[in-house]
């Protein structure tokens, strides 16, 4: 490095090689100058011309010097530009420097103010998550509470069921409560089906005997009777048989138990010209019912046979509810002549609704037409009126009318 009016410079700079080279030349010439003085005196005819090479040698260096200071201007120039250029470098780095600083600066606010929202909006959902959880659990704990009502009140209504169970065990071991029973079934299953007038409880046949239920129906068939019968003894001996031999004795027991039923109900209820032609043995046990039509078929040909049909609950309340649309159709052959008077009075009632929509839509046509009448006056009024504001007095006397002539001014 050299430093030069206080501007440092490299070695390799172009302009330092320059003045360099020209210092060179510069002391070459002095050792010439000093070689020449030395051979001046050694050789006089080479004065002159040693002279005008001097002089040209002087000039040269003058030359020289001149360049030499053009140079040094010149590196003036280029050192002033150069601190020039470093200085609005510097100005252009500091400006640049400062702008991305306020970037960083806006930057950094921008980012802690979407922190501070994503914060502030995280915040909201876990307190609307945890507000949502709070009711979700309230609303568990709320539904947790009525299921274990439920489960409370169930379990009070099987401890009642397990009760009216042991109730019911204990109707149906007695065999007068348990015909009670079989009364009450099928009294509510015919109250249920059959109009109240239609049939009679406890009815007393003209032997004497009394029927759970007579139906009242037309001949054919006529009336009928309705009884109850339960061989629950026989069906549980079935029911509990755990072997061969008691199994066959169960089935016998059955069987003589519903037989005794059917004969019993073909003599007691089936009279000739006073009920029907057959009645009906009502079991209160669809599971008796079943088992008969499952295992003993024979059974239910033999009550076939005897005109004593074998109903359980279900198939009662078919059977009952055949009978009702017979007792309907009957009721509305009696009340056939009535039927048709009232269809007449109806009929015309109907005749008399028509006339009046006739006279009623005369009356609608004359309003139509007075209505219409009105609105053609009307529109000639309002034509007359519009006449008169523009003063069109020629249309009114075309249409009729009277118009005063003007007077002419005298001369």
């Amino acid at each position: 490095m050299i430093e030069i009016a206080g501007q440092s410079y490299a070695f390799d700079d172009p302009r330092v090689l320059a003045l360099l080279a020209g210092a060179a030349v510069l002391v070459l010439i002095l050792v010439l100058l000093i070689l020449a003085v030395r051979r001046a005196g050694a050789s006089a005819a080479m004065a002159a011309p040693l002279a005008r090479q001097i002089h040209y040698l002087g000039q040269s260096v003058q030359q020289l010097g001149a360049g030499q200071e053009q140079l040094r201007g010149g590196l003036q120039t280029v050192s002033d530009t150069q601190a020039n250029a470093q200085t609005q470098v510097i100005q252009t780095m500091e400006t640049r420097l400062a702008s991305v600083q306020q970037q960083m600066q806006d930057r950094l606010a921008e980012n802690a103010m979407r922190s501070a929202r994503a914060l502030a909006e995280m915040q909201e959902r876990m307190n609307e998550t945890l507000s949502g959880s709070s009711k979700q659990t309230a609303t568990s704990l709320t539904q947790l509470q009525e299921r274990l009502a439920a489960i409370d009140k169930a379990q009070d209504n099987i401890t009642k069921l397990s009760g009216d169970v042991l109730s019911l065990q204990d109707i149906l071991s007695n065999k007068q409560t348990r015909g009670a029973f079989g009364e009450i079934q099928l009294h509510d299953i015919v109250s249920k089906a059959l109009p109240k007038d239609s049939y009679a409880l406890q009815a007393t046949l003209s032997n004497g005997k009394r029927a759970d239920c007579l139906i009242h129906l037309p001949n054919p068939p006529g009336p009928i009777v309705i009884d109850s019968k339960f061989p629950l003894e026989a069906y549980e001996a079935l029911r509990r048989a755990d072997n061969d031999r008691a199994l066959r004795e169960a089935a016998q027991a059955l069987r003589v138990a519903v037989r005794a039923h059917i004969k019993a109900i073909g003599d007691r209820y089936i009279l000739e010209g006073e009920t029907a032609d057959g009645a009906i043995l009502f079991l209160p046990s669809e599971a008796v019912y079943a088992e008969l039509h499952a295992n003993f078929p024979e059974l239910v040909r033999e009550g076939f046979n005897a005109r004593v049909w074998i109903v359980s609950p279900t198939t009662c309340m078919a059977t009952l509810h055949t009978m009702r649309a017979i007792l309907k159709d009957a009721r509305m052959r009696e009340q056939a002549g009535a039927i048709r008077k009232t269809l007449h009075q109806l009929h015309r009632d109907v005749e008399i609704v028509v006339e009046r929509v006739g006279k009623l839509n005369t009356h609608f046509g004359q309003a139509r037409a007075d209505l219409d009448g009105i609105t053609t006056a009307a529109e000639r009024a309002g034509k007359r009126a519009a006449r008169l504001d523009n003063f069109d007095f020629e249309e009114l006397a075309e249409d009729g009318g009277q118009v005063v002539p003007l007077a002419k001014p005298k001369g």
